[in-house]
């Protein structure tokens, strides 16, 4: 057994709650299958283009009971209604949700838990089956902490709920385990912003899985910003069901992170049902990014368009894995993908992988890739009108990204992330690269209508 799964193992038994809600005997089997099964390799599919080797050699301690001391001031661009969380720990003292909505509820998953409240945490005895989802297995083992955001049908709201995950100094590594719940019921309308942010220097591992479960005609507008130190390492995970003609809203921002992984799963299941997601990787340093996307079109009529922009700078690596399922059956279905890259370093590496699944009729279907440079013509126009060449990189690579927050329809939200993303951006390595011309690496492959 490797260094990582024995100290998750010895983190287990010294686990206070682990039998809390009667969730004991699904607890002992996740972790009973992630330890026989191991940590994926290589000829993993999923997994091929995530480094873990060096990783597995690693030992992470579990949270300690109460959050580290917080500077507040790192909270003061992010408003109430909001729950704060530090090292993976509930942090009441700059925690405030006054100003939620009548008939929506926001708790921490470990109040829930210390309740007993079996029903309302029912959703962490989920099984995960398939060999390859060993840290969903150690996350189904160990979660003790996380988000519960309910809201009653009819329940509309434009005020953002904001929800800020901290990493800080902790004198060793830490790893926490969180597992959240976003339900809206019929109807309803919330949207949810995540800050994932770093307090101080750190090499921790955050390992979290959010169930999102969207009844008819709800819509939630979601947002991620992951802004994480230079050594922290994030493996995380959505898993979103949308009934019929529930409409989710998504914009991913990977902004920060050693190694960072995201899973972002939607099953359309409802007829009518949509999924817009957006997202922007950003990669840099010896910074790793892996974004895999499985959209599965299981009714008739339904709808995802997805735009994700990737930069790399220094020596990075950046994986996108767009997966796309229409399911027989699920005629009517539109889908669109575009995925487009920009190498701004000789040692920058972009892999990219589209994939389209049709199994129906009378669809629409489009996925495209593309990795490049910048385009010359347009660095030479700039240039011919007096902006140097630093300046004119950084104003085409921003107009390369900023395309994606058009998902964001509040008009001050999408003011603030596209703050945030300017930040990021201004942190990139100068280019090593020539401009040259953009052209797909890979043509725009299309279905038409049948």
């Amino acid at each position: 057994m490797s260094a990582l799964l024995d100290s998750f193992a010895s983190a287990f038994d010294a686990l206070p709650g682990r039998d809390a809600a009667g969730l004991g005997a699904s607890r002992r089997d996740a972790l009973a299958a992630a330890l026989r099964d191991g940590m994926p390799g290589t000829r993993s599919e999923r997994w091929k283009y995530t480094p873990l080797r060096a990783f597995e050699r690693r030992t992470f301690a579990a949270a300690d009971a109460q959050p580290a001391i917080l500077d507040g001031a790192l909270l003061a661009g992010i408003p109430t209604p909001r729950l704060v969380f530090v090292n993976g720990r509930y942090d009441p003292a700059h925690s405030d949700a006054a100003g939620l909505p009548p008939g929506v509820a926001l708790q921490p998953l470990s109040q829930l838990l210390a309740e007993g409240c079996e029903r309302e945490v029912n959703f962490l005895a989920r099984r995960f089956e398939r060999p390859d989802e060993v840290f969903a297995r150690l996350n189904a083992a160990l979660a003790d902490e996380g988000v519960v955001l309910r809201a009653e049908a009819g329940v509309r709201s434009a005020l953002p709920i904001h929800l800020v995950f901290v990493g800080t100094a902790a004198g060793r590594d830490l790893a926490s385990h969180s597992r959240h719940l976003f339900e809206l019921r019929g109807d309803a309308e919330l949207t949810l912003v995540e800050h994932h942010l770093a307090g101080a220097a750190n090499t921790h591992l955050a390992n979290s899985i959010a169930h999102v479960h969207l009844a008819a005609r709800a819509r939630l507008t979601h947002v991620r910003v992951q802004d994480e130190a230079p050594g922290a390492s994030l493996i995380s995970r959505t898993d979103a069901v949308l009934a019929r003609e529930a409409i989710y809203r998504r914009l991913d921002l990977e902004l920060g992170g050693a190694l960072t992984r995201h899973e972002l799963n939607a099953s359309l299941q409802g007829e009518g049902a949509q999924i817009i997601a957006n997202g922007v990787l950003l990669a840099d340093g010896k910074r790793h990014l892996d974004t895999r996307l499985g959209i599965d079109h299981v009714a008739r009529d339904t709808r995802c368009d997805l735009l994700w922009r990737g930069l790399g700078s220094g020596r990075s690596k950046a994986a996108f894995h767009g997966g796309i399922t229409i399911r027989e059956g699920a005629d009517g279905s539109v889908a669109a993908l575009s995925n487009k890259n920009l190498l701004l370093s000789t040692g920058a590496e972009i892999d990219t992988q589209p994939v389209l699944e049709i199994h129906a009729d009378e669809v629409q279907a489009a996925h495209g890739a593309a990795v490049g440079q910048l385009d010359a013509t347009s660095m030479f126009y700039l240039r011919s009108r007096g902006i140097p060449e630093p300046q004119a990189r950084a104003l085409l690579t921003a107009a390369f990204c900023l395309e994606t927050l058009n998902v964001i329809e509040d008009a001050p939200l999408r003011e603030s992330l596209t703050a945030k993303l300017d930040a990021a951006l201004a942190r990139l390595e100068p280019a090593q690269l020539e401009p040259a011309q953009l052209g797909p690496a890979q043509e725009p492959a299309q279905s038409e209508p049948a």
